[in-house]
């Protein structure tokens, strides 16, 4: 089982939001599509109504680590887009990771 992360490319995010399936919480949104290759690449989106640019990355870095600690738990050849609400600046890295969790739980891509 591979845990490297490729981010994805513009033209990758357009079809991931276009043709994947999303589930939501109230912190993150995540959409998922299969892929036809042996890694999992994530891409992740922060608005600038979550805040500013330190805001922003702090919490685009928080959902990275989140994934980054857990990418054993997941199943591999998905291309997955995580998009932050406007909740997720306000919350901690537990809170984060808990809910990363739990949309990769609802949209069955954890072996578990």
């Amino acid at each position: 089982m591979s845990d490297k992360i490729r981010a994805l490319k513009n033209n990758e995010f357009v079809k991931v939001y276009q043709t994947g399936k999303s589930k939501a919480n109230k912190l993150l949104i995540m959409y998922v599509i299969k892929n036809n290759g042996n890694i999992n690449r994530l891409g992740i989106s922060v608005s600038k109504k979550v805040g500013n640019s330190v805001i922003r990355h702090r919490v685009k870095r928080l959902i990275k680590e989140a994934y980054r600690l857990n990418a054993k738990s997941y199943s591999i050849g998905f291309d997955i887009v995580v998009i932050a609400r406007n909740t997720a600046k306000a919350n901690n890295y537990h809170e984060i990771e808990s809910a990363l969790m739990h949309l990769a739980k609802l949209n069955k891509i954890l072996v578990l």
